[in-house]
């Protein structure tokens, strides 16, 4: 990694086994969410799928002998602060953009990047609207969230869940996941129940849960708190001993998660964006991946190396130019860590879509945390 001693751990430069001169590498920034309310761990994940994936296109001798070197900005979460920071990878001269996991962040991130005309591979943001116009500019990794969360809406009424609350904050990226949810679930009699975290507490979750009758309780809310105190209260209020709940935004993916909450944390199934068995590629990635960050790699290491893995053959095959690059999402064929990737136009979606990426719905094994179980795929 090549280091230089000025910036702050979060925004560095780095990845390269190749040592040479800024002005002979190929540079592509990224963004990842690295300081708080970012989501930490899942932004340390997203780095290392991403800066291991480079470190393999160096050892392999670069983009046609030049090395490949990744710029990192942390977002911590901040619209504003993604938007500057495409801005000033712009002005540096990167080739592309790449990563970010929240959806809101990656909006933001990819109007600049639709505006400056500088591509934009989006590693882990499943907002279906990532822009608000149909863009040559940006293509997304990830599921569309009305892809997962229908997928997730199936899990739940194959489960014999029909009557489901959700407890939600303000945020673009709830909205609309709640949205999905009600149009799926109605259309085959379902029904959904808001509560709002901006006037309820726990213990009044609680409360609505019993009166309501709701067998689910799904946690459309920021990591930890206030979901964290929600599991707590609901876990040990003997009213609803019955009521499962669900995480469909990943939460209990991540380590973190388990540390905050032990056994309370287990049975709740959430969407996780891996095949039931990975191949070759990515068992070995995997195995790298778990080297490099101490334990299991989240399938949001995986989005980060699939998206360098397939940016480096674009580069090699169309050349560092913007506009060469953007015209070349619709020719990607690579393989991934989680099978073929391509992209295409897909209906309701206004950027290039690899559609799609394996999908489960899976939790954390009550019997053994730190195992997880499959109990849907789509």
């Amino acid at each position: 990694m090549n280091t230089p001693p000025s910036p702050p751990a979060a925004e560095r430069t780095g990845g390269s086994s190749i040592r040479s001169s800024v002005r002979s590498s190929v540079r592509i920034g990224a963004l990842a969410p690295l300081t708080r309310p970012g989501w930490v761990e899942a932004g340390q994940h997203l780095l290392a799928g991403l800066e291991l994936a480079v470190r393999e296109v160096n050892d392999a001798g670069g983009i046609d002998g030049r090395p490949l070197e990744l710029v990192v900005r942390d977002t911590a979460a901040d619209p504003q602060k993604a938007a500057a920071a495409v801005d000033e990878l712009a002005r540096t001269g990167v080739a592309a953009l790449v990563g970010e996991y929240h959806s809101v962040v990656a909006r933001a991130a990819a109007a600049r990047a639709d505006a400056l005309g500088l591509p934009f591979l989006c590693s882990s943001a499943v907002l279906d609207a990532l822009t608000d116009q149909p863009t040559e500019w940006v293509a997304r990794l990830a599921p569309a969230q009305s892809h997962g969360w229908q997928i997730y809406a199936d899990f739940l009424l194959g489960a014999g869940h029909n009557r489901i609350a959700v407890a939600t904050q303000p945020s673009v990226y709830w909205a609309s996941g709640t949205r999905i949810l009600r149009d799926c679930l109605a259309a085959r009699g379902g029904t959904v129940i808001e509560l709002d975290m901006g006037e309820l507490d726990p213990a009044a979750v609680c409360d609505r849960l019993a009166s309501n009758r709701a067998t689910a309780l799904l946690l459309l809310t920021g990591h930890p708190e206030p979901a964290v105190s929600i599991v707590k209260s609901v876990r040990h209020d003997r009213r609803l001993a019955e009521v499962l709940i669900g995480a469909p935004a990943g939460q209990p993916e991540f380590t973190e998660w388990a540390k905050s909450l032990g056994d309370d944390g287990a049975a709740i199934p959430f969407l996780r964006y891996l095949p039931e068995r990975l191949s070759p590629l990515g068992a070995r990635v995997g195995t790298a991946l778990s080297e490099r960050l101490g334990g299991a790699p989240s399938f949001v290491a995986f989005e980060g190396y699939d998206t360098v893995t397939v940016l480096a053959e674009m580069l090699r095959s169309h050349g560092m130019d913007r506009a060469r690059i953007a015209e070349s999402w619709p020719r990607v064929a690579v393989e991934g860590t989680r099978g073929q990737i391509q992209f295409s136009r897909t209906p309701g979606i206004s950027v290039w879509q690899w559609a799609w990426t394996p999908v489960q719905v899976v939790d954390r094994d009550p019997g053994a945390p730190d195992r997880f179980r499959i109990l849907h795929t789509g």
